[in-house]
């Protein structure tokens, strides 16, 4: 639906500068591409942030139901590490062999 509206927004855009300026036809043309690759990298990235997002609650949703997480070479579980929700990051218990470590949720599998 985003691309729909990015391309009637880049649709809007070229009417505009064609019929109120005075540009040629390879500015009014440029000026378009310009702004419809702005528009469509803005796209692109906010779906890439998305996927980033849910890769990330994923992880922290298997993390809560007591499932085995990977993050490098560790092994991350609920008896181990504690979750900190505002930074999305696991921190090692006392009592465990990672104490003190603390490894971001968006590097685990």
């Amino acid at each position: 639906m985003a691309y729909l509206f990015g391309l009637f927004i880049v649709m809007v855009f070229f009417g505009v500068i064609h019929f109120y300026t005075e540009l040629d036809t390879k500015q009014k043309v440029g000026a378009t591409l310009i702004a419809g690759g702005v528009i469509m990298s803005a796209i692109f990235y906010n779906y890439i942030q998305t996927q980033k997002s849910e890769h990330i609650r994923q992880v922290m949703r298997h993390y809560n139901q007591g499932k085995n997480i990977q993050c490098g070479e560790i092994t991350v579980t609920n008896k181990t590490f504690s979750l900190s929700v505002g930074t999305q990051t696991f921190i090692g218990l006392k009592e465990s062999v990672h104490a003190g470590k603390m490894l971001s949720a968006s590097g685990c599998e």
